[in-house]
């Protein structure tokens, strides 16, 4: 399948804890077998799985399978992102943050494990408020001209960081953020009210602006909500149990029936005809192919009229 346009991009964080090796090899076969392009993971993943307490699992794991597939790199991009990664093992408050050190500490050891000597896309993974802003995209911006990075971005953070960040960087003369990732989906949480998951960071209509306004890329993470479209031993939060979603879910199956389609197929249509490129954490085999089946799946203007009005 020849992709262009936004695209499906297989999310790696159970590689190497909850994913073992085999699987984890299997599903970036399939991946790649399948067309797709890009890979996602951190230098945390997955330390709260892991016995040792710190990051870099994923990374070790997608480092073996590009070693042992010869010329893969040349196929895929890699994105990977630092902030989170514990320096004291099991203990998530005393993460690297997003000084220059650990800017360039973190993507040291990311391309050591990896076994690469540049990143695709190295995204800050949240905000760290504690750093001078300059200072983090000073940072990002001088591994952008060493060619370590071949582009930056933003991870969990607020429109207007971003694009103070992006004027900061313009200021100093250095590559600025040019993409954006927070979590989205069709369904939507009751508005104001606080997410259960610790640093995720709702994509809003501000951000879309932002993006649209200035070209730069939006990723979507938790894409399928974790399996809730179409496990039922996988219920939604219940911060998303309100009339707008009952109206959404069933204009979804309506799509779906029409279009002969799966519900995931058809949420994954959703996003990337607003140009988002979805995340989708796959384990196995028959995940990656249904994810990069969405790309066949058209929506029109209609059906996206019809998801609007259900909201």
């Amino acid at each position: 399948m020849d992709i262009t346009g936004p695209q499906v991009v297989l999310g790696t964080m159970d590689f190497g804890t909850r994913v073992a090796p085999d699987r984890a090899f299997a599903v970036l076969d399939s991946f790649v077998a399948g067309g797709g392009v890009w890979l996602d993971t951190a230098n945390c993943y997955s330390f709260w799985n892991d016995p040792g307490g710190v990051g870099g699992a994923g990374e070790r794991v997608i480092g073996a399978w590009l070693r042992a597939r010869p010329g893969v790199r040349d196929t895929v991009r890699i994105a990977t992102k630092v902030r989170h990664n514990p320096l004291v093992p099991h203990a998530p408050q005393s993460a690297e943050g997003l000084s220059a050190r650990a800017v360039h500490s973190g993507v040291e050891g990311s391309l050591s494990r990896l076994g690469v000597d540049h990143v695709d896309l190295l995204w800050a993974h949240a905000e760290d408020r504690g750093v001078p802003l300059e200072e983090t995209v000073g940072a990002f911006g001088e591994l952008a001209a060493k060619g370590v990075a071949v582009r930056v971005g933003a991870a969990n953070h607020a429109a207007w960081r971003v694009e103070r960040g992006r004027s900061l960087a313009r200021e100093r003369g250095v590559e600025p953020w040019t993409a954006l990732q927070l979590r989205h989906s069709l369904v939507q949480p009751r508005p104001l009210t606080p997410l259960a998951e610790g640093g995720h960071r709702l994509l809003t209509a501000e951000d879309l602006d932002l993006a649209r306004s200035e070209g730069l890329a939006v990723w979507s993470y938790s894409s399928l909500m974790w399996g809730s479209y179409v496990r039922a031993d996988k219920p939604l939060p219940s911060t998303y149990d309100h009339p707008g979603t009952a109206r959404v879910l069933t204009v979804l199956d309506d799509i779906a029936g029409e279009l002969s389609a799966t519900r995931n197929h058809v949420v994954l249509a959703w996003l990337m005809h607003q140009g988002i490129d979805p995340i989708v954490g796959a384990s196995r085999v028959e995940h990656v192919e249904e994810a990069l089946a969405a790309h066949r799946v058209r929506l029109d203007d209609g059906h996206m009229a019809r998801f609007a009005a259900a909201r």
